[in-house]
């Protein structure tokens, strides 16, 4: 599958034909009962990420929302964001495995074939994921981070570990980290003048520090601190799972190295999700 949209946009378009390839090789072969295999996603099963993945390239291709009702009592469903994101999953909630495989398919070669022409300038106002406006760079960024988080939803719940290094990878570490100022300083309440250490092995390995202003406004940079409040050190998979909040800090104690002020510790990690 060659995919060749405008140079800005090819990192992304790599990315998401590497992850969406992935997740068709992984669920083809699957037998009826494997589709309800509970994911790390909180309340979905394989069909439902897979419905997920289906329904928001639908709406990049333009296709209108089912009109759909979703219950009231599931539990996972907590906001209009969830909500709004259920629909899709709970229109397709009683099909078929080899319905579930031959509209993926069918959703990936046109979704294909519209990057592979895709001649807009990256600046150009597309429809987001929740009917918002955002440039098409950042729509085709955003749906090459989800399908990688989604691919490895899938991988867990499959056992069947890989591409923690992928073109998605890199994509993902871009947008989890631009969402660690927050984290820090916001949520975490991290003192001004101070500095908050993230140390990275594993399959993707980096070091970035947070440092907190007079003002209490977070940046992250790539620049080592000579005497930080904390430094976390974990490795990629606890990260990634830990900022896609699909794992509670305390589940993953003991793969989280801990210095410093044990306390922000503890607020930093349990406000460690950026992902809704």
């Amino acid at each position: 599958m060659t995919v060749q949209p405008h140079p800005a946009l090819q990192p992304y378009a790599d990315a998401w034909t590497h992850s969406i390839e992935a997740i068709s090789e992984l669920v083809l072969p699957l037998p009826e009962g494997e589709w309800n295999r509970a994911t790390p996603c909180p309340g979905w099963s394989v069909r439902d990420v897979v419905s997920h993945i289906i329904g928001i390239e639908c709406e990049q291709l333009g296709d209108p929302r089912p009109i759909h009702t979703v219950a009231r009592d599931l539990r996972h469903v907590v906001d209009e964001f969830s909500r709004y994101m259920e629909v899709q999953v709970d229109v397709r909630r009683h099909h078929t495995a080899p319905e579930m495989t031959s509209e993926l398919e069918y959703t990936v070669i046109r979704r294909s074939r519209q990057l592979r022409n895709e001649k807009r300038d990256p600046a150009t106002m597309v429809r987001g994921p929740l009917g918002d406006q955002v440039t098409l760079e950042q729509a085709l960024r955003l749906r090459a981070f989800d399908v990688w988080i989604h691919e490895q939803d899938l991988r867990a719940a499959l056992g069947v570990p890989g591409n923690w290094d992928s073109p998605g990878a890199y994509v993902a570490q871009d947008l989890l980290l631009a969402g660690l100022p927050q984290v820090v300083a916001k949520r975490a309440g991290a003192p001004a003048h101070s500095a908050v250490v993230i140390d990275v092995h594993g399959q993707l390995e980096f070091m970035r520090t947070v440092r907190v202003d007079a003002d209490g406004r977070g940046t992250v940079d790539k620049s080592p601190s000579l005497g930080p409040a904390v430094t976390l050190t974990m490795d990629w998979e606890t990260y990634v799972r830990l900022a896609a909040g699909r794992v509670r800090a305390h589940t993953v104690a003991d793969r989280v190295k801990v210095e410093g002020d044990v306390e922000l510790a503890d607020a930093i990690l349990t406000q460690f999700a950026v992902t809704p």
